[in-house]
């Protein structure tokens, strides 16, 4: 089953076709780079030394082509983190900036709605 998704940029939204089962995927990889920024956070906050976290580098290819990308290790907590989002198919191409929590947080609407 896929119906639709939308992420709410910085400036407007974009809506596309999606799948439960892709969207739990993503909501997991986020989910995990929250937990790498929540970590960096608070070994800064504590005094201790930064170590390098991995960047998130999530893509899906289905009816459309998803990519997400977030290096952790430039922002100081989750809530100022910005991901950078490419949404293609064959006839059009979107790569913007967005927010994590925001993006989530569309990711778990979504969820909630086709469950």
């Amino acid at each position: 089953m896929t119906s639709q998704i939308t992420f709410n940029l910085l400036q407007g939204s974009v809506r596309f076709s999606f799948s439960p089962e892709v969207a739990q995927g993503l909501k997991q990889s986020l989910g995990d780079l929250m937990a790498s920024l929540k970590a960096i956070a608070d070994r800064t906050a504590s005094g201790g030394r930064r170590s390098p976290e991995p960047s998130l580098e999530y893509q899906h290819a289905g009816e459309i082509f998803l990519e997400v990308f977030c290096n952790p290790n430039i922002w100081p907590n989750p809530f100022a983190a910005k991901l950078l989002i490419t949404v293609r198919d064959d006839r059009i191409r979107l790569t913007t900036e967005a927010e994590l929590p925001r993006i989530l947080e569309d990711v778990n609407q979504y969820l909630e709605t086709v469950a």
